[in-house]
């Protein structure tokens, strides 16, 4: 309660919840382009995972044949469904009450002083601000020290059309020191920088060394730019060489590791929508209800030989790649179970619009 007096003190909270609402855009995963330059270092630990090695972990350990696979990816082109347009937008930023599910919710928030609180009002009004389309937001009425960010993966990345969640901690001495971070792994390691454990390595997180310039200041730094950052330097284009200790820097390694992260990151939309975080299950099924199809087709162009990340119309496609007949099956089996998901989230998601006509109607 002493948080919550706090965050009515500097008039955060209630009033925000009727403040203007930030519609997202959806944006065309497989088109060309890598995620944006930036001068912040991202780094990562020493052993990487080999795309190609008896140890590339879940991804290549599906050995179930596609043998329904294309008639499975043909259903597609017949998804019956409704304009993202039809329902209610969707704020981006928001304030909410329960965070029992949250990864520092038994974590004591500390003595909580108005500077801190003040500080942590200026964070909201900034996310509320200039949150990037692809991003969405969560913060607590009564923990004012954690936040809940999903990130959808850019365009042209083996990330794309994925949702990676993240909870956040701001601790006693925030902003001398950096916020907290969780990724919501669900014991996958798709990216050099995000652990199965949940570890986020960033050296604006002060999780790896970096120099002065590339660490966290508490004058300069902001829970936005660390979002951001995830979103366009580790969530990027090329991820296998986020790796530092990486002495031979191969293209075909990149290519090789693009194909398992883009296989876990489908078993991660998997979780996803089976268990979407608290808060975050309408924007989980409006999400994948939109990307369904764009999903399933990518699925199926980088099964055929298309690069992973590129373009389904006019995408590359691989010319000798000892490990795509591995990548190939294990995607194909992937696939089968995204899209069993993907229908019962589309028929999840008629349900509401329906509920929700019928609500009108009965009102009128």
């Amino acid at each position: 309660m002493v948080l919550k007096k706090l965050l009515q003190l500097f008039g955060v909270g209630k009033k925000m919840k009727d403040d203007k609402k930030k519609k997202g855009k959806s944006i065309d995963p497989l088109s060309q382009g890598a995620a944006p330059n930036s001068t912040l270092n991202i780094v990562a630990n020493s052993s990487h995972l080999d795309p190609c090695s008896s140890e590339a972990g879940t991804a290549l350990s599906l050995h179930k044949h596609g043998s329904e696979f294309s008639s499975n990816i043909s259903t597609i082109k017949e998804v019956h469904g409704f304009e993202m347009a039809d329902y209610d937008p969707v704020n981006q930023f928001d304030v909410v009450q329960d965070y029992s599910d949250h990864h520092y919710a038994k974590t004591s928030p500390g003595n909580a002083t108005k500077d801190w609180a003040k500080t942590i009002q200026n964070e909201w009004k900034l996310l509320q601000r200039d949150l990037p389309e692809s991003i969405y937001v969560r913060v607590y009425e009564d923990r004012i020290d954690l936040i809940r960010a999903a990130i959808v993966g850019s365009a042209g990345t083996p990330y794309h059309d994925g949702l990676f969640f993240f909870d956040v901690h701001f601790p006693p001495e925030y902003p001398r020191s950096p916020p907290k971070v969780h990724y919501h792994s669900g014991g996958l390691r798709l990216n050099p920088n995000l652990y199965a454990s949940g570890k986020v390595c960033l050296s604006l997180l002060n999780t790896w060394p970096g120099s002065r310039s590339e660490k966290w200041g508490k004058s300069k730094s902001t829970m936005l730019q660390v979002l951001v950052s995830i979103q366009g330097l580790v969530l990027n284009a090329k991820p296998y060489f986020n790796e530092p200790a990486i002495l031979i820097r191969r293209e075909k390694h990149s290519l090789a590791y693009n194909q398992t992260a883009f296989v876990l990151s489908c078993k991660t939309m998997v979780y996803s929508l089976q268990k979407p975080p608290k808060h975050f299950e309408t924007i989980s099924m409006r999400h994948f209800h939109e990307r369904e199809r764009a999903i399933l087709e990518a699925c199926g162009a980088y099964a055929s030989g298309k690069i992973v990340g590129s373009s389904v119309k006019d995408g590359r496609t691989y010319t000798r790649n000892k490990c795509f007949g591995r990548f190939k099956e294990s995607l194909e089996a992937q696939t089968e179970l995204l899209a069993k998901e993907l229908a019962a989230n589309r028929i999840r998601a008629l349900e509401v619009k329906r509920n929700s006509t019928d609500e009108i109607v009965s009102t009128s």
